[in-house]
């Protein structure tokens, strides 16, 4: 060992030395003056720190939230029901029928509350035994932190505060330097600046079962509708689905209850049924890809009816212009759909110009028609989704697990496009298969890994 070497280490220890004379040998006796180091309660704290990771968890977070929510929609349901019944009651037969109905609804309600209850209750009981875990993490960490002779612990921290300022500075900086995108005086918005959110982030009923999906809300829905929610799973191969479930409510979503389910057709996959996760309801008609073609296919929902119409036929499909990013490909993601204040979109790529992006728009006739069409310079294959607001595509990528960037947009007005947006959404799962928005709300509606989700766009 070098002379330099041993000074470093004799510096880091605290030693005692001893010396003695052994005929013509001197002999130097080292002993640690330092406490032996505790690794046992080290491990202990480990240990006990997964545990707390493993019982708090994202979704146990969002169990309240979801109780609480779908308890005010029956409330609000059930007080409907009453005042329908007080003002039809012919107090026969019709009366009857009703106050059973109002009956089992206040059954419901009651089951909701019991288990509102019973989640309540454990979760206190939870809160009481982690707060006692984190104390004895804190003084384990206190009394281990002593043996930390070189200050790397208090280093550390003074890093990591420094690092925090640093993100707060640069998303100061990214809101302040926000890209002009959507000129003010169209659909009365003006210019986005940031995605907040999520605003609504859980599992379907489905659980984790199927990744790729897609739901939200009909973007021109018809009277008395306006409420409902739609969900589209890809249950075969995560490539493929056949039918569309809908929901009266959020609430009714997020619990499961009481769906509606339409088939296109009872195969699947098979002619005119749904290929790749990107689709879009609007004025009570689905719009996807069909299966095995390059053709929009036009769902109706009340007739059960389908309408086709072709894109160029050098388009490409069953994954030949997929959304992509350096570390995956989202299959047969070569169509995307899209809404706006004005209407339907979709959103392709053709060999013909490159595999960049093309938009059509869609008339939503029955048959539906192509409309005006526009060339971009994006390459499909390096943006993973598409959305349109007022006329104006605007494209995402992959950054990391936790971002997702829109980085591009394409304004069908001007005809300008740009490279250098910065605008971050904060993602809860690593990957986005689905999301698009909705100009009745002014929410992205994303499916995630098998997570639905809502964010909020704001505008300047």
């Amino acid at each position: 060992m070098s002379q330099s070497n041993i000074f470093i280490l004799l510096t880091l220890i605290p030693l005692t030395f001893t010396q003695s004379v052994r005929g013509k040998d001197c002999v130097c006796d080292l002993k640690n003056s330092d406490p032996v180091f505790p690794e046992k309660k080290l491990k202990n704290v480990e240990t006990t720190s997964l545990q707390c990771i493993g019982t708090i968890t994202s979704e146990k977070m969002t169990d309240l939230d979801v109780l609480v929510l779908g308890l005010q929609q029956r409330i609000k349901q059930l007080e409907e029901n009453v005042i329908v019944l007080e003002k039809e009651d012919d107090g026969n037969l019709y009366g009857a029928v009703s106050l059973r109905i109002i009956e089992l609804e206040i059954a419901e309600i009651q089951d909701l509350l019991d288990k509102l209850n019973r989640t309540t209750q454990n979760y206190q009981r939870l809160s009481v035994q982690t707060a006692a875990q984190l104390e004895d993490m804190k003084a384990a960490m206190a009394e281990l932190e002593k043996f930390d002779n070189m200050q790397v612990i208090k280093t550390n921290r003074e890093n990591q505060r420094v690092k925090r300022n640093l993100e707060q500075c640069k998303e100061e900086l990214d809101a302040t330097a926000a890209p002009l995108t959507v000129p003010p005086a169209r659909c009365g918005l003006g210019r986005v600046v940031s995605v907040a959110g999520p605003r609504t982030y859980s599992l379907t009923v489905y659980s984790t079962s199927y990744t790729y999906g897609a739901w939200g809300r009909d973007a021109k829905p018809a009277p008395g509708d306006e409420n409902k929610y739609w969900l589209v799973v890809l249950s075969t191969s995560n490539v493929y689905g056949y039918f569309i479930r809908q929901y009266s409510t959020l609430s009714t979503l997020l619990l499961g209850i009481g769906p509606t389910d339409t088939y296109i057709s009872s195969s699947n996959p098979t002619t005119n049924t749904i290929q790749g996760p990107n689709m879009v309801m609007y004025d009570n008609a689905l719009y996807y890809n069909c299966y095995y073609t390059y053709s929009v296919c036009q769902f109706n929902m009340t007739t059960r009816s389908v309408s086709t119409v072709a894109l160029p036929k050098d388009t490409g499909y069953n994954s030949k212009f997929p959304f992509a990013h350096l570390g995956t490909t989202y299959a047969y993601t070569d169509m995307d759909f899209a809404t706006d204040e004005s209407g339907v979109y979709v959103i392709y790529a053709t060999t013909s110009n490159f595999g960049n992006v093309m938009i059509s728009k869609v008339e939503t006739s029955n048959p539906p028609v192509l409309n005006q069409t526009w060339s971009t310079s994006l390459y499909k294959g390096t943006a993973t989704n598409t959305f349109m607001v007022c006329g104006v595509l605007y494209a995402t990528r992959y950054l990391d697990k936790e971002t997702e960037e829109i980085f591009y947009s394409y304004d069908t007005k001007t005809k300008e496009e740009r490279f250098d947006l910065k605008i971050n959404i904060k993602k809860m799962q690593t990957n986005i298969q689905f999301l698009n928005y909705d100009p009745r709300d002014h929410l992205l509606y994303v499916y995630s890994d098998a997570y639905i989700l809502t964010y909020e766009l704001i505008f300047q």
